[in-house]
This record gives C-alpha cells, structure tokens and sequence, in this order.
C-alpha cells in the first residue's frame, strides 16, 4: 500500500533487529522501500540490502560526508553507478545535495561534489534524491544548469517559492515524520495544501521519528512501519482518506523514479 522513498534500512542501528523491522513494516502495508546510500563505503551494502528484501537503491556521496571522502570517490560513483544502470533495483542518484547546518562541511566543497555527481545523473538519464537542508536556492541553481530527469526533494523544508521551483523541475517533495509535529507549522500548510502530483512519502528512518517517538524527553528510533501511521497524519491534514493518499503518493513516486515505476508489476 505505502512506498518509502527514504529508508536507510542498512543503517548500523538496524543490525540487531533487520528482519524484524522488516516484518513490522510488511505488517503496516509498506510494499516497497528506497535505500539511499551515503557515501562509497556503503554502496555494496545498500544493494546488498536492497536485494535481501525485495526493495530498490539509490547510490551517491551525501553532502555531510564529502568531508571524509577520497579523490577518487566520484570517479568510483561514476564507475559504479554506470555498471549498475542493467540492474533493475537501481533507480537513481542519491543521497547527494547541500547542507547549511552549523559545522557541516565547507559550502565550496559540498558544492564541488554535488555538480558533479548531477553530471553523472544527467549522463545516465537518471532522477536525483535529494538532500535539503537550508540549501534549497543552491539546490535550484545548479539543477536549473544541470538537467537531470527529476527525482525527490528529500524533508522538504523550504518557502512556497522553493517548493514551486522543485515542482517545475520535475521533483517531487518528500514528506515524513516532521509532518506530525504540531510546531511543524510551515511543513504541515505544505503537506496539507501543495498539489496532489507534488508530495511523496518518506521515512528517513532511523532518523526524523515522528511525534509519538518523542515520549518524556527520549526520542525512540525511527522505522519504516511508521509511514502508515505518517501517512494517517497527513490524510487527515488534506482531508483525503489513507487510501486516496496511498494511491497519490505511490503513483508521484512512481513517476518521480522511473526505474523503480519498471518493477511496478512486483507490487501489489
């Protein structure tokens, strides 16, 4: 019923418990995840991962780790990517972007691997996920010079203007656990009134848990089970029912990721 289209189902806090958490989120009627990975080291396991369980990847260098990365990273995404374009798991580049948090790593360099790594997306006619945080006008500003065939603006988080770019551009905008929160107002007005063909679902997990993972001053760890009872959330800020939302949302991340729309007929 439910596609996660941002899942780091082979995060380190998962290894205890995988299967488990899988088993939890088929029990919620999540069909389909997609698995970013962060940076080189964990390409293989993304795949690796995405195989085990039916689900589909995502490879790229995330702006927080360009710090640590190594000259020859892109290269490697270039080769790496380019040769998994035959499989069919593989469905775009990502997680790749900027991020303008407080000690995040230099703007030039985050730069300098973001544009590169939308050359290696645009070369390989492949959509983007996409990473956001206080970014959102550089983020425009390269992919209005860098085609590439769309993809996801990851926890979108920016102004009416911004969310209009990325539409414009083909992206559509994910939304997840920061939807439940009632402070969340900005989020909430977009999640609520943005377009039916703008918003895709996410988790993020094991990270953004929603609301009710907040309890007493402890923050419990996020999965993808959790999307239903997000998605519950946000029906009912656009006064739609699950179902109706379900059926948007799957068909806008269909259309968002291509490849991932070419395994449709595995999906219920």
């Amino acid at each position: 019923m439910w596609i996660d289209t941002h899942c780091h189902l082979d995060a380190q806090e998962f290894d205890s418990d995988r299967d488990e958490v899988v088993a939890r989120a088929i029990a919620a009627g999540i069909e389909m995840m997609v698995l970013p990975a962060v940076d080189v080291a964990s390409f293989a396991r993304v795949r690796d991962c995405a195989y085990r369980y039916g689900y589909v990847y995502a490879l790229g260098i995330h702006p927080l780790a360009v710090a640590n990365a190594h000259g020859t990273d892109l290269d490697q995404l270039q080769r790496v990517a380019q040769d998994a374009c035959t499989d069919p798991r593989f469905v775009a580049i990502g997680e790749i972007g900027l991020d303008c948090s407080e000690g995040a790593p230099s703007i030039e360099l985050q730069e300098r691997f973001y544009r590169e790594q939308l050359q290696i997306a645009r070369e390989l006619q492949l959509p983007v996920i996409l990473h956001v945080r206080r970014s959102a006008d550089r983020l425009l500003y390269y992919l209005r010079r860098v085609a590439v065939t769309g993809g996801i603006a990851h926890a979108f988080n920016g102004s009416e203007v911004q969310a209009q770019g990325f539409l414009e551009l083909g992206v559509r905008l994910g939304f997840g656990g920061s939807a439940t929160y009632d402070g969340s107002r900005r989020i909430r007005r977009f999640a609520a009134q943005l377009p039916s063909e703008a918003i895709v679902l996410e988790t993020d997990a094991p990270d953004i848990p929603p609301q009710w993972l907040r309890v007493n001053g402890s923050v419990g760890r996020n999965e993808p089970c959790e999307l239903a009872s997000v998605a519950a959330v946000i029906a009912e800020l656009r006064g739609i029912s699950t179902e109706d939302l379900a059926r948007i949302t799957r068909r806008n991340a269909l259309t968002a990721l291509p490849r991932l729309a070419q395994l449709s007929a595995c999906l219920p």
